[in-house]
């Protein structure tokens, strides 16, 4: 689990470019992102963390300042993917939905 964590963590310090994009919280399918990115960029940091954890996609739940909060959902749970309003979700991830 340590690892995965820390794969996690240095995949995201990869993506994140010039922007500071950090997952801060990871506990079971939940995480907690912190980020000035644009929330697009989030969104698409968010299902890449949940899909390198094996599940579909990320499913946004609240943002507070700076800070996202997602839910990471696996297909044989039957639930769906929401992004983050004005966002979208790739293409790949709400096909595999249907």
């Amino acid at each position: 689990m340590k690892k995965i964590l820390l794969l996690t963590v240095i995949s995201g310090s990869l993506l994140s470019g010039c922007y500071s994009t950090q997952v801060n919280m990871s506990m079971g399918n939940m995480r907690l992102i912190s980020s000035s990115a644009n929330p697009q960029d989030v969104m698409d940091f968010a299902t890449k963390t949940c899909k390198d954890d094996f599940y579909q996609g990320a499913s946004f739940l609240s943002k507070a300042g700076k800070e996202y909060r997602f839910k990471c959902v696996k297909a044989e749970e039957n639930e769906i993917l929401i992004p983050i309003p004005g966002t979208t979700i790739a293409a790949e991830a709400t096909a595999a939905t249907k």
